[in-house]
């Protein structure tokens, strides 16, 4: 949870979620798990380290996500496992979805974001899945979700459901 907190806290003031903290508790999850369970323990860390990243790289490559936050997610699977990665992706993305649209509701973006969306399916269907200039990360002028946020409530719902 201390990276969760931290995560927040960055993510909310500055806008960035440093590597050091991503990495590094990837890193330290890593090793602890090797230390109580051995190389078992490395595998479950390593595999839940890589879902979390494969669950968020096609968003980041999309351009509609940051990369600290494909990250969080990583370092997030590597403390829990796969399947905790994958639910805390879930949960944390229903989340976002409301946080998004709150957001939106409150700095009066919502028409530009419903007419956003439906540009880049537009250009999905006639030009194929990738980045749509003007609606990515890079060129959004509106409000942005600090998605560490979300993210931290969809690891609180994984773990709850898992005691």
């Amino acid at each position: 949870m201390c990276t969760a907190t931290l995560a927040c806290g960055f993510d909310v003031w500055r806008r960035r979620i440093p590597n050091l903290l991503t990495f590094g508790s990837a890193a330290l999850a890593v090793v602890t798990h090797v230390w109580v369970d051995g190389a078992a323990g490395g595998v479950v860390a390593l595999t839940g380290w890589i879902a979390g990243i494969g669950l968020f790289l096609p968003l980041v490559l999309l351009g509609g996500m940051g990369a600290a936050d494909m990250k969080l997610l990583a370092a997030f699977g590597a403390w829990l496992g796969a399947g905790a990665a994958l639910w805390t992706a879930l949960f944390g993305s229903i989340a976002g979805a409301v946080y998004a649209l709150v957001l939106a509701l409150s700095h009066g973006v919502l028409g530009r974001v419903a007419a956003n969306l439906a540009s880049m399916l537009r250009a999905w269907h006639l030009q194929g899945v990738g980045p749509v200039p003007g609606v990515t990360l890079a060129d959004a002028s509106g409000p942005r979700v600090a998605f560490a946020l979300p993210l931290t409530a969809g690891l609180l719902v994984t773990l709850w459901l898992a005691r």
